[in-house]
């Protein structure tokens, strides 16, 4: 199945630092004129020349901004969306992962404010449980999406954060790969919220979202939280945390289907 995210390319988190002075989108001069610019850009910003030189050989993908074009799914009713995504598969590993990681989802409960299973049905929807997260090469993803005028100054600005993301040691170039439109490891953040969001929470010394589940968990509920997540009161349609749960999934559907799937996997803990 596809990943998710890769269907919601406006989904995650709010976009990157913008650049200060924008590179030309569809440049006459071509691609490699174009990511030169970034690098100056880059250097400006004082992102470190070894960061920068992570684009190197880059070459657009036509794809990518054929997918950024056609997507469809939005169109889908909820009763269709939900059905498919709420699978008994899904439902029954997402109460698994509520078993496996229940004394770290108390204890990121307890920091966060965010309950077990919003944080386990996002888990979920977005990657299966991090079995499937994307295997294009998110900066080359980012510099052909900057360098489309469709939203030229968000990808540029993400471009520019993925770089950061590789500066600061979080991620290597080689293993940043995702979805289609940029997104990242298993919780499928944008390089900006990666940058802003992710959290160390097993204390090993790296913000780790392909790899480590606690600090995935845990960068979920953070994002959550720093979106307004309310302890304690409800997230389905209506309710208080519905309008934070929109802001990891701007789209109705999407944010009706994490509400819905939250409060299945929540029921199972009382049974």
């Amino acid at each position: 199945m596809r990943s998710t995210t890769r269907l919601f390319a406006l989904a995650l988190g709010l976009a990157g630092a913008a650049p200060a002075m924008a590179a030309t989108c569809d440049d006459p001069r071509g691609f490699t004129a174009f990511l030169a610019d970034i690098r100056t850009e880059a250097a400006a910003q004082g992102i470190a020349p070894a960061a920068v030189a992570a684009l190197d050989g880059l070459t657009p993908e036509p794809k990518v901004v054929s997918l950024d074009r056609g997507q469809h799914v939005f169109k889908q009713s909820f009763e269709e969306f939900s059905a498919r995504m709420i699978s008994p598969s899904r439902l029954k590993q997402g109460a698994n992962r509520l078993k496996q990681y229940g004394s770290a989802l108390s204890r990121i409960e307890a920091a966060y404010g965010v309950p077990g299973p919003v944080i386990v049905a996002i888990w979920g929807l977005e990657t299966d449980y991090g079995a499937v997260t994307g295997d294009v090469s998110t900066l080359r993803a980012l510099a052909t999406l900057a360098f489309d005028c469709r939203r030229s100054a968000k990808f540029q600005g993400e471009l520019l954060d993925a770089l950061r993301l590789v500066a600061r040691g979080d991620l290597k170039p080689a293993e940043m790969k995702g979805a289609w439109a940029g997104e990242l490891g298993q919780a499928q953040f944008m390089p900006s919220s990666y940058l802003k969001y992710a959290v160390d929470f097993n204390g090993d010394g790296r913000r780790d979202l392909l790899r480590d589940p606690l600090d995935v968990m845990a960068s979920i509920a953070n994002y959550l939280k720093e979106h307004g997540w309310r302890s304690g009161a409800g997230w389905e349609p209506g309710e208080p945390n519905f309008d934070v749960i929109r802001q990891w999934n701007a789209a109705d559907v999407y944010a009706r289907t994490i509400a819905a799937f939250a409060t299945k996997l929540a029921a199972t803990q009382a049974q």
